[in-house]
């Protein structure tokens, strides 16, 4: 778990706010016995998990794929081919959507707005070092050329979390 207690708290009131703008469907699916507390989500949310990424073509017309997601402080990290299709999508428009799935276990559905974390022309965000210890950490350094991959985090605007036994899940990631 990397989140500190203030983004923690950040992360609840998005947790809480979202679900309070949410539809009466939704907010009847997602209760209190079927959700996790942001401090749950970040104990469960370890290591690689794998996202459904949703970007928008030039034509508005949308697309799924699959990336590596890691959570870190609270924000989906996630990577791709610097000349991948969901790559120009993202830097024409950094609206995004993402959604991690665990069977019905498990739903975290997250609306933002990326950010990329290293440009093309070798100007990092800040963050990046830290996060590029990480990931380096995770895949090694043999991995894969860093120089072909593009890193984005999703600043969330809107996330959701459903959680059919959230006991169950605490249990396993402990």
């Amino acid at each position: 778990m990397y989140e500190t207690e203030p983004e923690l708290r950040d992360l609840q009131n998005l947790i809480d706010a979202s679900l309070g703008r949410s539809t009466a469907h939704l907010q009847s699916i997602i209760t209190g016995e079927r959700s996790l507390t942001a401090e749950q989500l970040a104990r469960v949310l370890t290591g690689m998990c794998v996202l459904v990424l949703s970007t928008v073509t030039a034509k508005g017309e949308p697309r799924v794929s699959a990336v590596d997601g890691h959570f870190l402080h609270g924000r989906w990290v996630f990577g791709t081919a610097r000349g991948a299709a969901k790559a120009r999508h993202l830097r024409a428009r950094p609206a995004a959507s993402v959604a991690h799935l665990r069977g019905e276990e498990l739903g975290v559905f997250v609306h933002g707005t990326v950010e990329e974390l290293v440009s093309a022309d070798g100007i990092t965000h800040p963050d990046w070092p830290a996060i590029h210890e990480y990931l380096r950490g995770f895949y090694g350094d043999t991995s894969f050329d860093w120089n072909d991959v593009v890193y984005y985090r999703l600043r969330p605007t809107w996330m959701t979390v459903y959680a059919t036994e959230p006991e169950r899940l605490l249990a396993q990631a402990s």
